[in-house]
């Protein structure tokens, strides 16, 4: 079963971090993806910008119309993920439990099955 664990940032907690627990961080992602690797859980990871980087594109009138992103005002944001292939639901909530993000108030870990993917309906 694939699923996706999704990290959601509020850049006002990650600014009133330390150097030292934004590094700790760093590690413990780091610690993580060499632990789903070995286990062979982890299909991708990926990191996103930050928001203001973003465009939304929309057509509108048969004409693409692009705004600057964030396209809803939150405080959070989609801040990257992981893709990971595991044998059940309450291992892949097993696996984000040891994201570094879980034991810092204010950020998010979200773990989802994945529905569809590559043309194909997930089993």
């Amino acid at each position: 079963m694939k699923f996706l664990i999704g990290m959601h940032i509020n850049p006002a907690v990650l600014d009133a971090l330390t150097d030292e627990e934004k590094a700790a961080i760093g590690d413990g992602h780091g610690g993580f993806i060499e632990a789903l690797k070995r286990s062979g859980e982890l299909i991708t990871t990926l990191a996103l910008v930050d928001p203001s980087q973003a465009a939304v594109v929309s057509v509108r009138n048969g004409q693409p119309v692009v705004t600057d992103g964030p396209f809803l005002e939150s405080k959070e944001y989609l801040g990257g993920f992981y893709l990971i292939d595991c044998e059940s639901k309450e291992r892949a909530i097993e696996l984000a439990a040891q994201i570094p993000d879980t034991a810092i108030e204010g950020l998010g870990v979200e773990v989802r099955q994945v529905m569809f993917a590559d043309g194909q309906l997930e089993a």
